[in-house]
């Protein structure tokens, strides 16, 4: 049912996370089944709750991963509702009813109306749709640590799944440099060609790491699988920022002088 915060929508489309990956096969160890993936989503408002006042019947509007919070917590009073201990994920979760959340892959979603977005008019739904997640895990930490409105500074793209095509695309409308930092050659066009990525490095490829040693103001890691950091912490300028967005559920390793010196 929709509550009073609510806003009930019909879903149009939805992108397909490596999250929704790791959940259907249970790799973090905390999947429900029967369960319904899908957080990047785009659908269309069919009803909105008594105390709904920015959204309407018709509105096209996105959720991403949070369905809800507790709205009382220091995070959410702060506007930081993802760090709160209660909050709702879009989809193998409970919602405030006592009923299990379903994702974008279902028809339906019912959803509290702070984490629901207006998708600008002439924006094709699936386009807007990976921003809902992808686009938003590069944009977030860009901005987080001052590198948003700073043109000229020199990325790194660890890894080009579909975070990684994001983090190309963000980082070159930013005014970045960016490299994209691949095991082999295979997704080079891809990166160059279609995604605008300034250069393309190898990291088998060991001259040239050396080359490009101590030249980059970040780095952001969307690998999802375990890897070692050494390689990539050379590369960064002092006081550069290794930023790990790829979700591993083992231990990541590096030796601690390559993050002291």
């Amino acid at each position: 049912d929709t509550g009073a915060e609510d806003v009930h929508l019909k879903v149009i489309c939805c992108g397909v996370c490596h999250t929704d990956i790791h959940q259907v096969k249970n790799d973090l160890g905390m999947s429900n089944y029967p369960m319904v993936p899908g957080h990047e989503v785009v659908g269309e408002v069919v009803e909105v709750g008594s105390a709904v006042t920015k959204f309407k019947a018709g509105n096209v509007v996105g959720v991403g991963l949070l369905v809800g919070s507790c709205g009382g917590c220091l995070p959410c009073q702060s506007g930081i509702e993802q760090y709160c201990k209660n909050k709702i994920w879009s989809y193998n979760d409970v919602y405030t009813d006592g009923q299990p959340t379903q994702g974008g892959f279902a028809t339906a979603m019912v959803v509290d109306q702070k984490f629901v977005v207006k998708i600008p008019q002439g924006m094709a739904p699936e386009q807007a749709a990976p921003l809902l997640c992808a686009g938003l895990t590069v944009y977030s930490p860009l901005s987080h640590f001052g590198l948003k409105n700073r043109s000229g500074l020199r990325g790194g793209i660890l890894g080009l799944g579909g975070v990684g095509h994001m983090g190309v695309k963000i980082a070159k409308a930013m005014g970045h440099h960016v490299s994209v930092i691949s095991s082999s050659n295979r997704k080079r066009d891809e990166a160059l060609d279609h995604l605008g990525a300034d250069e393309y490095l190898v990291s088998s490829d060991v001259p040239r790491m050396q080359e490009v040693a101590d030249s980059l103001d970040y780095i952001i890691d969307t690998i999802p699988v375990e890897h070692p950091l050494d390689p990539y912490l050379s590369l960064l300028k002092v006081d550069g920022k290794l930023i790990l967005m790829g979700v591993i559920k083992s231990p990541l390793q590096f030796v601690t002088p390559m993050v002291m010196l």
